[in-house]
């Protein structure tokens, strides 16, 4: 770096190593230097490698217990310690509130920035944040850490109402199902319904997580709902208690029937599949999981690779088989990109989008 004086030559009568120095003593004098930057690096991977050990890495679960996110991440908690350096342990804890904002905004408030706090969160907020008057959060501010699958999403009818067919609920005068809060996935998706393609589609929201919707489907509370493929239970699947009406996704499971119609197809105008696109894009990332923007570059590295030994681990994959999870994994670095490319959207396609919504 230059001082802004002359430079000199090394064997002129200046200051530092000039004349009379013997070049051995030059030779041990850059010896130890570079001996103490290696010991400075290592001692400082070393660090980080023990910084998790004998600490509690917190994974906060935006719903309540026993619905799809909770499911994903209690399976990632019983093996996801094994990876990272200093093996500590997993817990989960559910911070159910308005469609699990209430969990993305613990990451700015009160939750650690030390990498020890991760959110998993419904990813519909996304495009909620991005057509607010006055957004709460920036998504694209969060450091993500990976995604355990991209999500399939559909909406469907209790098979006890007879509705068979997109067709069939059409032609009801109200078809009722159930979300948690305006921005979630499900929200979204019921949206696309109502203000696309005019459904009859009344949504009841108040419900803390998918297995409160669930049980009021077999309540007879709902009519149907919107909701992830890959989380719905194997006894509705197997038992032919739902009927898939419409899915969201260009992927369609080997295990969902082939005559699902796709969104995008039954969209007429190529406005409303640009807008049905935007919002759909959240999807991408399924079951995300991120940290605060304030934890360290070096333990953000540290997760996301503990991450990715996880969905290579066999004890790992074995649990999520036991339980039919699907896994179509999404890294880091990726789920940042999609999130960059979300937030670039043309303003005039936001607008659009955000009438949707409303």
């Amino acid at each position: 770096i230059s001082t802004g004086r002359s430079r000199k030559h090394p064997t002129s009568t200046g200051g530092g190593l000039g004349r009379g120095v013997a070049p051995g003593v030059v030779a041990h004098v850059l010896r130890t230097s570079l001996i103490a930057i290696f010991a400075a690096q290592i001692s400082s991977a070393q660090a980080q490698d023990q910084f998790y050990a004998g600490k509690t890495v917190t994974l906060v679960v935006g719903y309540s217990a026993g619905g799809g996110y909770d499911i994903y991440a209690r399976t990632l908690a019983r093996h996801y310690g094994r990876h990272i350096p200093g093996h500590p342990n997993v817990i989960v804890q559910n911070m159910p509130g308005a469609a699990s904002m209430t969990s993305v905004r613990h990451l700015d408030a009160t939750a650690p920035k030390d990498g020890t706090v991760i959110t998993t969160f419904d990813p519909g907020l996304i495009t909620q944040m991005l057509t607010a008057d006055k957004p709460v959060v920036n998504f694209a501010d969060f450091q993500w850490i990976g995604t355990l699958l991209r999500d399939i999403r559909i909406c469907y009818a209790w098979g006890a109402t007879g509705i068979k067919t997109f067709g069939d609920m059409m032609k009801r005068k109200q078809f009722l199902i159930g979300t948690t809060a305006k921005g979630s996935n499900a929200y979204v998706n019921g949206a696309i319904l109502r203000n696309v393609f005019k459904a009859p589609v009344r949504q009841i929201a108040g419900y803390p997580g998918s297995n409160e919707q669930r049980l009021a489907l077999e309540r007879g509370e709902l009519e149907g709902n919107c909701g992830s493929w890959t989380a719905m239970p194997q006894d509705w699947l197997v038992n032919r208690k739902i009927n898939a009406l419409l899915r969201f996704s260009a992927t369609r499971p080997a295990d969902m029937p082939a005559d699902v119609p796709y969104v995008l197809d039954l969209a007429k105008t190529p406005e409303h599949k640009a807008v049905i696109d935007i919002l759909n894009s959240p999807g991408e990332l399924g079951r995300p999981f991120i940290v605060a923007r304030q934890v360290p570059a070096e333990r953000v590295a540290i997760l996301r690779a503990a991450l990715q030994a996880t969905l290579k681990d066999e004890a790992f994959l074995a649990d999520a088989k036991k339980q039919s999870l699907l896994l179509d994994p999404v890294a880091g670095e990726e789920a940042e990109k999609i999130t960059r490319q979300i937030y670039a959207a043309p303003p005039d396609l936001i607008r659009k989008a955000k009438e949707v919504l409303e």
